[in-house]
């Protein structure tokens, strides 16, 4: 062979070479690309608490969550009793129930889900999982069979919250939730829960369970699909107005753990008046009402 046949054939090779390298570049960029890849690539970190971005399909970690401490959650003993049991058997990695927490505005639903979730992880209980709180809007229920599949493959539990849920007339997006919850295919991981926050019991408006009770062929069956999704949570806990002493035992309960200095007689009036044009008595009325009286003694709670 001559010795320009051999550096033909030389060049030729690298050529060959260098093809195949760009192309094992292209299928490697290609399979990263993938939902399957997306979905199983790490998605935490050191954060106990994370926000789901549907429309990047990643979990944004949340530094520092905004919360009340377990212990000054007044008047709702028994459900958040029932909570707190619920979350710490899930935590111990036993079974538990999927929560719809519904009910008066400003009864402390989502900062009930939120101190018991630090209030587990701040336990020291030895033998407990870890336990990572992720919020997901209302908007992205759709994206949810997706974030399953994401946390479903990490060694942690999970509860997936969404706050204020309900659905409006002609949505279809909780059927999608229906079967998460119970009954599909893929169903639920097993390190996972939902908890869930509304106003309204039955997820759905009123009015809207009953145009179709009266328009329906078989008005049974069209409220019985509509109301079917709050069936499929375990746990239903109903949160209701506070009294005027409840309302009060909060007030005085913020004060003391943040050192604001009222005698008795002022606070209990200035916390009727504040409450009287709100027209309310709630936990979000009385935390809001400690705000204003930290501001004016020059402190932030």
């Amino acid at each position: 062979m001559s010795k320009k046949d051999a550096a033909g054939k030389g060049a030729a090779g690298k050529d060959l070479a260098a093809i195949a390298d760009a192309l094992a570049s292209i299928a490697k960029s290609l399979a990263a690309m993938s939902p399957a890849a997306r979905e199983s690539a790490p998605t935490l970190g050191s954060a106990d608490a994370y926000h789901w971005d549907a429309g990047s399909g990643s979990l944004q970690p949340v530094p520092k969550v905004s919360r009340v401490p377990f212990k000054l959650l007044r008047g709702i003993d028994d459900v958040s009793d029932i909570l707190l049991q619920n979350t710490l058997q899930f935590a111990r990695g036993f079974s538990a129930n999927n929560a719809l927490l519904w009910g008066a505005r400003g009864m402390g639903k989502s900062s009930l889900v939120k101190a018991v979730h630090a209030h587990i992880n701040a336990s020291g209980e030895t033998g407990l999982k870890r336990l990572i709180l992720i919020e997901i809007a209302r908007e992205d229920i759709e994206a949810l069979p997706k974030l399953m599949r994401v946390i479903a493959r990490e060694d942690a539990r999970f509860i997936v919250f969404c706050d204020d849920l309900s659905f409006d007339k002609d949505e279809t997006s909780y059927k999608s939730l229906k079967t998460i919850l119970d009954g599909g295919l893929e169903g639920r991981p097993d390190n996972v829960l939902f908890y869930a926050t509304s106003n309204r019991r039955h997820l759905m408006p009123r009015d809207m369970v009953e145009n179709e009770r009266s328009t329906a062929i078989t008005p049974g069956e069209a409220v019985d699909e509509k109301v079917s999704l709050s069936d499929r949570f375990g746990l239903w806990l109903g949160f209701h107005n506070c009294d005027q002493p409840t309302y009060l035992a909060m007030i005085r309960g913020y004060c003391d753990e943040y050192g604001l200095d009222i005698d008795d007689d002022t606070l209990r009036a200035r916390a009727i008046e504040w409450a009287a044009t709100r027209g309310a008595r709630s936990g979000r009325v009385a935390i809001q009402f400690v705000r204003n009286l930290a501001g004016e003694q020059g402190k932030a709670v």
